[in-house]
């Protein structure tokens, strides 16, 4: 699909297959996803411009470099904040947008409950975080918010773990020409919106609120 990057790497794909594993522990899949984040962040952020400048180290001059762009992060709640420390690592002056939508369970439309976009965007391009596309509603429902505060689809990358086909195709299908990263794809779909074999219910897992 044109605009889908899928990372093929063996430490994504080793790390992408222990999430799967019911019996990762919710220790072991925070750092999973942290992994896989922070390569899907290098990976997203290789084209970004950069600006000169002129240096000194205790030798000799240099000509050194700077990330040009304002790099915002908008993690979608819960399961985005998974994915944060990874991206913060690579940008730790980023601010950090939330932005809480949860998935109705029966009509299995988003529905937004919190927000923490500022009035104006103070940067250039977004990240936007979510570990799961499963419908794509929730990802459609973000982007139009960072869309509709002022940021154009061409300055806004989002990163997933693991999307479904369907889900990756429902979101180009509103936001063409948006750029996504995404570490696996799985092809099935359930008829109650989950990706099979997909990974479980990710915040839950993340944050080990499994039910027993």
């Amino acid at each position: 699909m044109v605009g889908v990057h899928k990372i093929s790497h063996p430490i994504v794909n080793a790390e992408l297959s222990k999430l799967r594993l019911s019996s990762t522990s919710s220790k072991e899949f925070r750092e999973g996803i942290n992994h896989i984040a922070l390569i899907l962040g290098l990976e997203a952020s290789k084209d970004l411009e950069e600006v000169t400048f002129d240096g000194q180290t205790p030798i000799a001059a240099f000509k050194g470099t700077n990330i040009k762009p304002r790099v915002g992060l908008t993690p979608i709640l819960r399961a985005g904040l998974g994915m944060t420390d990874a991206l913060l690592t690579l940008f730790p002056s980023a601010p950090v947008y939330h932005l809480g939508i949860f998935r109705e369970k029966v009509t299995l439309q988003p529905v937004e409950y919190y927000s923490k976009l500022p009035a104006q965007p103070p940067v250039d391009i977004v990240y936007l975080l979510d570990p799961l596309i499963a419908t794509g509603g929730t990802a459609v429902a973000a982007l139009t918010m960072i869309v509709d505060w002022g940021i154009p689809v061409d300055k806004i990358k989002l990163l997933c773990v693991l999307a479904s086909h369907e889900g990756l195709k429902n979101v180009q299908s509103g936001f063409p020409g948006l750029e996504i990263w995404v570490a696996g794809i799985d092809e099935t779909l359930t008829k109650e919106g989950l990706i099979s074999p997909g990974l479980g219910d990710t915040g839950d897992r993340l944050f080990n609120t499994l039910r027993p």
